[in-house]
């Protein structure tokens, strides 16, 4: 019952309605952490292609530019870069485009 406080109505406390909401609470969190991960690389990808095409590539052309090169920068920390950092990320998208 403890892990059932600040439910609303009967599921807090009655036991049948407690177990079966915390049942579903499990299913929700499982799932939403994996739709977390999705929408985070998603994320990295659009902050990604907006910091390419301001350096005339798109996204599919600096990330194959990138892969032929070995360079093993993840799309976590191009995304970074391209946010915080253009000039860094305007010399990686010159590098890949040589």
């Amino acid at each position: 019952m403890k892990q059932t406080k600040g439910f609303r109505w009967g599921r807090k406390s009655k036991e049948r309605q407690a177990r079966e909401a915390l049942l579903h609470a499990g299913v929700h969190r499982f799932n939403d952490n994996r739709k977390k991960k999705r929408v985070r690389r998603t994320l990295w990808n659009i902050k990604i292609n907006a910091g390419a095409r301001t350096n005339g590539i798109t996204y599919s052309k600096l990330i194959n530019a990138l892969k032929l090169k070995h360079v093993e920068l993840d799309r976590k920390i191009l995304s970074t870069l391209a946010e915080h950092n253009p000039a860094v990320f305007k010399q990686i998208t010159e590098f890949a485009g040589k």
